[in-house]
């Protein structure tokens, strides 16, 4: 890490506090096994291969991340990593013809991805997130530990690291790249909607590009209730 930040930003550091000390048997890591998902899944299987990883099956993600899944689990040994779809009820209901993340992107998230995301959640404490503050400009302030609304912490490893460290990491650990990286993907979600960033763009900005929208809203406060969106189904953003 940097010299001018003290010890306890060390990635390893913060992620052993957290799942051996401060929130044994709490606490999950929500992995999208992502263009950089290797680096913080390397990380926790040096700790304990055992941790839970929440990983979103949307039903909508590239082919290549799911055989990136797989070939991450094992090559780091990981035991209880848990692929978590989408209701079939909600499926039906508000996304039948399978597009609506292109009327709807921000209830297409919910149905996919905040609503699995919270059923799995329960019962755990803390979630640990491979966010960092370069990301994005909504992430430049990113902390180590958070608090969400719900009381529930997310734990943040990476929130310091810069480019050269996320780069250095995966020859001096021998871990592969995402296969879409070679193709200039550097934020992969659903292949609905994600694109390659342009020249001088953020590394985020392929993610719903030409659209307002930044964030899938896993990392939202759950705070205004969609006015169509049944009360027992309530997402918020």
């Amino acid at each position: 890490m940097p010299d001018s930040l003290p010890p306890s930003t060390d990635a390893e550091t913060v992620l052993r506090e957290a799942i051996l000390r401060q929130f044994p048997g709490k606490i999950a890591l929500v992995s999208s096994f992502g263009a950089e998902s290797a680096i913080l899944l390397h990380l926790a299987a040096r700790i304990d291969k055992a941790l839970p990883v929440i990983f979103l099956e949307t039903g909508r993600l590239f082919p290549e991340t799911l055989t990136y899944r797989d070939e991450l689990t094992a090559r780091l040994g990981l035991t209880d990593v848990r692929s978590i779809r989408p209701s079939g009820a909600q499926l039906a209901a508000y996304d039948p013809d399978g597009r609506l993340w292109e009327t709807d992107p921000d209830l297409c998230c919910a149905i996919r991805k905040t609503n699995p995301l919270d059923e799995a959640l329960v019962g755990f404490t803390a979630w640990i997130t491979g966010r960092k503050r370069g990301q994005s400009a909504t992430r430049a302030k990113l902390q180590l530990q958070e608090t969400g609304a719900d009381g529930r912490i997310t734990v943040n490893p990476l929130a310091f690291w810069d480019d050269a460290m996320l780069e250095a990491y995966f020859p001096a650990h021998g871990l592969p790249r995402h296969p879409l990286h070679a193709q200039g993907y550097t934020s992969i979600g659903c292949a609905t909607c994600t694109r390659k960033p342009l020249p001088g763009q953020d590394k985020r900005s392929g993610r719903w590009a030409g659209q307002a929208k930044t964030e899938c809203g896993i990392h939202m406060p759950r705070a205004m209730t969609k006015p169509d969106w049944p009360e027992h189904l309530s997402f918020e953003v």
